[in-house]
């Protein structure tokens, strides 16, 4: 910028919107990098006023590393000797970088400033382990990247456990990339963040952590970055559903679950990276003890054929022969999640490479050991995951390989199927002390999704592979059965609990029969549980505990005395009150008026004003008085205004359609514009009706349009069970009588799919 008053020079040209594939992909891969680099370089050359000394200009982050996305935000650092005015030099370098609608991230420093800064703040350390000079005095440049990396090498070893604790609270945050549906490519564990912290830790001489592997998957996982920024036409770093498609086109890749799967592998590799060098810190720190301490080398006994050193686990002198246990490497995971510490690198490459294949069936150790692994609570998972880097798992299950990283495409799943089964193990250990075999519950939860990926619904074709597993490791018939059931019957206590009428005796009746007998019901029940968890926040809630718990109440009854439960009886108030009558019970509310057409539709449309979501609802009519029960929820978590509640519910009781016009018309206009809804009619599944139930798109007033269209087509609504899951609805609806008409069934279909 020679001449301050000229305009300023105009940015480097971000990709086109709207651009074919053909002509995006011309940004992607390490060249298009490159280019993108020197581009900015030139550009922010001629911004700098070229006149000044003792002043320069550095690039840090994905610019410094010349690995900068198409939409990446610019890391700068104006460096000086302490020139005069510098506040007004940065200005007039700054804003012409917002002007250009860029991301900026700018700090203005000396050399002693700069480097004081990094002596404490191991973010802004590792930051100028990239810097670049970019334009000014390269002198002033070189020295602070030379005293960066010299501060550096001196300083990492102390500033290791503030970086460690920095990078867990990420991870916390963020995630672990290998195992995310969504995850963000950048700050989840195994991202590109990772990478940066890998450079670090291999620039203060720790470890070797930029070998080949690590370096090839940074690069993918870099071509993801850039073609998800292309994709969407903005900085965006976490790779969602709606994108994958567009992302693989642009990779070339043959679908989004080989995308995924690539992610998955890559994220994987840098994972391992980080914690084979966290573990050389730990070693080194170590090794830093006072005089008079232990021997590092000191040798504690942990289990059969296991002892820990420096600690990491690790075989015992008498574990290593001409032909080792097949059952040691599952004994060496059960230790290790146990105790909570790692296996040494070296102990799982001679588990890989030596021991031998397990027997058909198993042997007891071995068994028990798989069990003692699945069981171990907080242990499992990073265990899990450092057995399946070394293909220990594969070993031991050969199904795996066809479930590793491999996507669940339904929106309220967070992760992939290998580690939601080992997510489902632990959380299972919360309810062991619950059930009569917490063996049979640890191998159920572990397994109960082993169908998925293969055609068919995957709780019937899970059933038998499941069954095959557990015969395999050594299962006595009769509990390959009960684990051939949980498998196949996993879904039903949720399903039911959330669609069906737990009041109606055929609903529990029905149950009782599938499950058989007590101990099978606890394992189911805690199978759910234990899944819904395993799945997401979506799959759970307190609503659903409590109707599950209910339900598992009612079949314990039944299957105990065979008696079945008795319909409730309405409250004598809303029988007996003078008209119309309103009762607030928490998340109960009770409505009794002067029966007629649009009463239910009408409350719903009132409960949706005051945010109130339904999962449940019941009706009747005795002697002209219709009582309507809701279960609800509220939608943003606030509780709605009892006062204001009563009020408009006993207006709409009344016959008052002014109160819910709005809610009504925006219900109306909500309708279309999603995939195809399904409608399934059960016609045994009650006692004295039928269950309609509509499979969804969630959209706002649904409910109030269904019911609307219910009743104007004629049927009468005994009872109503509203399931969300994620985007998606499952409404069921028991409508009195037998339906035995094909045309009548015919019409109400067509009404409730008009109203969707």
């Amino acid at each position: 910028m020679t001449n301050p008053l000229s305009e300023p020079p105009a940015p480097p040209a971000r990709p086109a919107a709207g651009d074919s594939l053909d002509k995006l992909r011309e940004h992607l891969g390490a060249t298009a990098r490159d280019k993108r680099a020197v581009a900015l370089d030139v550009w922010l050359k001629e911004l700098f006023p070229s006149h000044l000394t003792g002043v320069s200009l550095l690039a840090v982050g994905g610019l410094g590393r010349r690995d900068c996305a198409p939409y990446s935000d610019l890391d700068l650092v104006l460096l000086h000797n302490g020139t005069a005015g510098i506040d007004r030099i940065a200005s007039a370098l700054w804003y012409p970088i917002w002007d250009a609608r860029l991301g900026l991230d700018h700090s203005v420093r000396t050399l002693p400033e700069a480097l004081s800064v990094a002596h404490d703040d191991v973010k802004v350390a590792l930051g100028l382990l990239d810097a670049r000079h970019v334009a000014g005095d390269a002198g002033l440049s070189a020295d602070l990247i030379a005293a960066a990396g010299d501060q550096w090498r001196r300083t990492a070893v102390r500033l290791m456990p503030q970086l460690k604790e920095l990078t867990q609270s990420r991870w916390a945050g963020h995630g672990e990339l290998a195992f995310l549906l969504e995850g963000d490519l950048k700050e989840a564990a195994g991202g590109l963040r990772d990478v940066t912290l890998l450079r670090g830790i291999g620039r203060a001489g720790i470890a070797d952590t930029m070998r080949p592997a690590v370096r090839a998957a940074t690069l993918r996982l870099l071509d993801t970055r850039d073609a998800l920024h292309l994709a969407v036409g903005r900085r965006v770093d976490r790779l969602v559903a709606q994108e994958r498609a567009t992302v693989a086109g642009l990779l070339e890749i043959e679908d989004p679950d080989t995308l995924l799967r690539r992610v998955s592998g890559d994220a994987r590799t840098v994972a391992h990276a980080v914690d084979d060098a966290w573990r050389a810190i730990d070693r080194l720190r170590g090794n830093r003890r006072r005089p008079g301490a232990p021997a590092a080398s000191a040798r504690r006994p942990i289990a059969r054929d296991v002892v820990e050193q420096n600690g990491e686990l690790v075989l015992a002198r008498t574990a290593i022969g001409p032909v080792p246990d097949p059952s040691l490497s599952l004994r060496v995971a059960a230790a290790a999640a146990t105790t909570r510490l790692p296996i040494a690198r070296a102990t799982c490459e001679w588990l890989a490479a030596f021991c031998p294949p397990l027997p058909t069936p198993w042997p007891p150790a071995a068994r028990a050991a798989l069990v003692s692994l699945l069981g171990a609570g907080p242990g499992l998972l990073p265990t899990w995951e450092t057995c399946d880097r070394y293909g220990l798992i594969d070993a031991w299950l050969p199904e795996w390989a066809r479930m590793r990283s491999l996507p669940q495409h339904h929106p309220i799943h967070r992760f992939t199927l290998d580690r939601h089964l080992v997510q489902a193990a632990y959380e299972a250990t919360k309810y062991a002390r619950e059930v009569d075999r917490p063996d049979l519950l640890l191998l159920g939860a572990f397994l109960h999704d082993v169908g998925k990926g293969l055609p068919g619904d995957h709780s019937v074709v899970g059933a038998p592979i499941a069954a095959d597993i557990a015969a395999r490791i050594g299962l006595p018939p009769s509990d390959v059965a009960t684990v051939e059931k949980m498998v196949r019957l996993h879904l039903l206590l949720p399903e039911v609990a959330t669609r069906r009428d737990l009041a109606d005796p055929k609903t529990i009746s029905t149950v009782a029969e599938q499950v058989g007998d007590s101990t099978t019901l606890d394992l189911l029940h805690a199978l759910a549980r234990a899944d819904s968890h395993a799945t997401g926040p979506a799959a759970w809630s307190d609503w659903k505990g409590r109707l599950m718990a209910e339900l598992v109440r009612r079949v314990h009854t039944a299957l105990d005395t065979g008696a079945l439960p008795e319909p409730p009886e309405p409250d004598p108030e809303l029988l007996n009150g003078t008209l119309p009558v309103v009762h607030l019970d928490g998340d109960k509310v009770s409505v009794a008026a002067s029966d007629r057409r649009g009463l239910l539709a009408g409350v719903t449309a009132c409960l949706a004003m005051h945010r109130l979501d339904v999962v449940a609802a019941n009706t009747s009519t005795v002697d002209g008085r219709a009582i309507v029960e809701f279960y609800t929820q509220p939608r943003y978590g606030t509780p709605y205004d009892p006062v204001a509640l009563t009020a408009d519910l006993r207006r709409v009781a009344s016959g008052d359609v002014s109160v819910t016009q709005r809610v009504r018309a925006r219900a109306m206009s909500a309708r279309g514009g999603t995939p195809e809804p399904k409608v399934i009619w059960q016609r045994a599944a009650a006692t004295d009706a039928v269950v309609l139930e509509l499979r969804a798109a969630d959209s706002p007033g649904l409910l109030y349009r269904v019911t609307t269209a219910l009743d104007e087509a004629g049927a009468e609504i005994r009872a109503a069970r509203i399931s969300t899951l994620g985007g998606d609805v499952v409404d069921a609806f028991y409508l009195v009588g037998t339906w035995p008409d094909q045309d009548a069934r015919d019409r109400v279909q067509r009404a409730v799919l008009a109203a969707v």
